[in-house]
């Protein structure tokens, strides 16, 4: 069958350095069935148009020749394929990029979001092996799939792609996300002198509760309500999220408020000390939106592009709020790609806004952010996001006005609603390269309040996950001492215009890295007696560790889909392959903890007996 190059089959670059530029070629007798030759002509116009030649800088990193040899056959289970090519020399990594031949003649047909339909992994090269080899999961049996091998000289490097391989999988059942089980301890597993103690708040993601036990594991309160999200005022009032909804209930389990705001809620809420709260939610834009605004159309779904906000609501009991205040995403772009758009210019001179175009060819589903927490300093008056898709943390100003912070002037800081301080990932604002990258997929990045060791620093729990062949595979936990300056932050001049610090002050990972990987939700949190608390959420365990890094106290959560657990039972694991790694629900995963602080004062509304443990024993065994 004869191939029409709609990309570069080989020496093509990506559009930002250090990042992965996926090419594709495609059956040209299957395509020119489904697709009039007149889109065929006008597609490969635009896509020659969007590929740029390679720039002195990004051509050293082609310097390898494109696998040769690219073979795909089907694998031993329905919905596998087994790719195969001939090794490269120098090549360390080689990326692997598939299609249905089906997506591929849609795509083409709705003229755009060529990278959102197009799934890759990279993998190491085998040493001293002949030829290589790769399967890939979760594949649709019966249907027509395009596959393509790059080689790369190391993980930054842009990809020198392969000719492609066709490949009808066999019909058969695909079989559902693997579930396997294990059997480990669960409750309290480690208690060693030098643990805080304190009251532990958390929530199961698989059952309708939530629990406060005490510094023994023992439950001395539970709630038996559907929030996966929850945080105790110091009223006693629970706040928590269920379905889009910002739910209150006092200490006698009864519904104050709720409130669903327009703009969806996800991910984080913050009660703020004056009583109203902070909360996120999305803000999508139509395909034609992100395009007027000057995103690049080729990454651009036909679902749209999926933005942020965040509002300040005021509370109306017992079901309706007043949006008070309100800070948006699209009104600090900046974007290099059309320059008859207002926003157009240099992304390097402009770090205070965000690059419209930065990750969008990795876009999940529409969500090009993913902003996934808040948090608040009250003397500052600023918040703090975390904008996971990109890599990096975020601080904005919170004393401006809803007019001022849609635009560049006002409130302490006098910029308006633009970027006060970013950090994690100076290549979004084309500072940096891969190298200079430090947060991958981070969660929960907060001020440590005053009081504590640490005061006034930022904590992150750094996931280590990130897209195919750019994720560590270990989680950690980093503090990093952010160059307040009054109101702003300090640039380094002299490394490239980053944001410091260079370094973070502490990081905690585990003695072997890999031991200690959450690549989605988690978070951390620092303790009066300088341990932090930090919680494993994909596995639903937290554990304390001292300022040294060793664990003074564990507590594995024994509450899985149908409730608390028997001690000695298995627990399942749901194994879900995805482009970038094989990941492992443990059937006990939690979002987050809290700890609270036995002078808590909200704590005071409880009775705060033992009740016994969480965890179920037979035989009157506990």
């Amino acid at each position: 069958m004869q191939l029409a190059n709609f990309l570069p089959a080989n020496r093509l670059a990506s559009s930002f350095p250090g990042r992965a530029a996926v090419a594709l070629n495609l059956g040209w007798g299957d395509l020119k069935r489904r697709i009039p030759l007149a889109t065929l002509i006008v597609l490969i116009c635009v896509l020659s148009a969007a590929t740029a030649p390679p720039t002195q800088a990004q051509d050293r990193w082609l310097d390898l020749p494109a696998p040769t040899g690219v073979t795909a056959a089907n694998g031993e289970n329905p919905g596998e394929a087994v790719v195969s090519w001939q090794p490269v020399a120098g090549a360390a990594f080689y990326r692997i990029a598939w299609i249905a031949a089906a997506d591929a003649a849609a795509v083409a047909e709705n003229g755009g979001g060529w990278l959102s339909a197009i799934t890759f992994t990279t993998v190491s090269a085998a040493a001293g092996a002949g030829t290589q080899q790769h399967t890939l999961t979760r594949l649709n049996p019966g249907a027509r799939y395009i596959f393509q091998v790059g080689s790369l000289r190391d993980r930054q490097s842009a990809p020198s792609w392969s000719l492609p391989a066709e490949l009808n999988l066999t019909v058969g059942v695909l079989q559902p996300d693997s579930i396997r089980e294990i059997t480990v301890p669960v409750g309290l597993t480690v208690n060693e002198p030098g643990a805080f103690g304190g009251y532990t708040l958390w929530a199961s993601r698989e059952h309708n509760s939530i629990q406060l036990i005490d510094g023994s594991g023992q439950l001395v309160h539970h709630w038996n309500r559907a929030l996966r999200h929850s945080r105790l005022l110091e009223n006693g009032n629970l706040m928590g999220t269920s379905g889009g909804w910002i739910h209150l209930f006092d200490a006698s389990n009864q519904r104050l408020w709720r409130y669903k705001p327009e703009h969806a809620q996800h991910h984080d809420f913050l009660p703020l000390p004056n009583g109203n709260v902070l909360i996120l939610g999305r803000d999508v834009k139509t395909r034609a939106e992100a395009i007027a605004a000057g995103a690049n159309p080729e990454f651009v779904p036909a679902s749209g592009l999926g933005s942020d906000v965040i509002i300040e609501v005021r509370p109306i009991y017992p079901d309706a709020g007043e949006v008070v205040w309100q800070w948006s995403v699209w009104d600090h772009l900046v974007q290099d790609y059309d320059p008859t758009k207002a926003n157009y210019g240099r992304v390097a001179d402009h770090p205070e806004l965000i690059d419209l175009n930065y990750n969008l060819r990795n876009l999940e589903a529409r969500r090009w952010l993913h902003h996934n927490s808040l948090d608040y300093h009250p003397e500052l008056d600023q918040i703090l996001l975390s904008a996971r898709n990109m890599s990096e943390i975020w601080v904005i100003d919170h004393s401006t006005t809803t007019e001022q912070a849609a635009g560049h002037r006002g409130g302490n800081s006098g910029q308006g609603g633009d970027l006060l301080y970013r950090w994690g990932n100076p290549q979004a604002y084309r500072a940096g390269t891969f190298a200079d990258q430090q947060l991958f997929w981070q969660h929960h990045p907060y001020w440590i309040p005053e009081g504590l060791p640490g005061a006034g620093n930022i904590l992150i729990f750094n996931n280590g996950a990130e897209y195919a062949g750019r994720a560590l595979g270990y989680s950690s936990v980093v503090e990093i001492t952010p160059p307040v300056s009054g109101y702003g932050y300090d640039r380094d001049e002299g490394a490239g215009s980053r944001y410091g610090p260079a370094q973070p002050t502490w990081t905690y990972t585990a003695e072997n890295p890999g031991d200690f990987y959450a690549s989605r939700m988690s978070n951390a949190q620092r303790l009066p007696n300088g341990n932090t608390m930090v919680v494993n959420g994909m596995r639903g365990t937290i554990f304390e560790v001292t300022p040294t890094g060793k664990t003074v106290w564990q507590y594995v959560s024994p509450v899985v889909n149908d409730g608390p657990m028997y001690q000695g039972d298995p627990m399942a694991i749901e194994i879900m392959p995805t482009p970038a790694e094989l990941l492992q629900w443990w059937g006990n995963n939690l979002y987050r903890a809290y700890r609270y602080a036995p002078d808590y004062p909200g704590l005071q509304h409880y009775d705060l007996t033992p009740q016994g443990t969480v965890e179920r024993y037979r035989n009157g065994g506990g």
